[in-house]
């Protein structure tokens, strides 16, 4: 996910401008939607553990509250009430490995922070990504995060920069 941001804002090398910016335009957007998707996800299943003995109306209703949350309400369903209701049915990970999902949100607001950080200085930013790289799976999350320069930290704080940054360069991609 680093690597794809990173290759970013090189893709006109390879496209003319309309289409480098088109390209780059289209990925920021969907890492927007997908984090919103893996929080709905997360807190949907979050819902279901806590809940063990609901029944299909409560979930239905808690699936809808939680979506709902998270922006789903920016689509309008008129006449898919059925398909919003079950839209959770899509993520198999919520019946084949329950919380691992969460997983790719995580990795993907790394990627951010790295991304952010190389609009700052390119060359720290890979020395620091091929360190963590370096470590592979013998390092927890945070020390792999902290040995790339970025916080493990998902609050509001560390959030709302990232998708500022998002923001802003959607903006310079019109």
């Amino acid at each position: 996910m680093s690597m794809e941001l990173f290759a970013g804002q090189h893709l006109s090398v390879f496209y003319n401008e309309q289409d480098a910016k088109r390209s780059r335009r289209t990925h920021l957007e969907f890492i927007i939607a997908i984090l919103t998707w893996i929080a709905a996800i997360d807190a949907f299943q979050h819902w279901l553990y806590e809940n063990s003995s609901h029944t299909r109306d409560e979930r239905k209703d808690a699936w809808l509250r939680i979506h709902t949350r998270f922006g789903g309400q920016l689509i309008d369903w008129s006449g898919l009430q059925i398909q919003h209701e079950y839209r959770w049915h899509q993520q198999l990970h919520i019946f084949q490995c329950p919380f691992y999902f969460i997983e790719y949100g995580i990795a993907q607001l790394g990627a951010l922070g790295l991304w952010l950080q190389s609009k700052q200085d390119s060359c720290s930013t890979l020395v620091n990504y091929r360190k963590a790289l370096a470590l592979g799976g013998s390092r927890s999350l945070p020390e792999l995060f902290a040995t790339a320069g970025l916080k493990f930290d998902f609050s509001e704080k560390t959030i709302a920069p990232l998708v500022d940054a998002v923001e802003q360069e959607l903006t310079q991609l019109q």
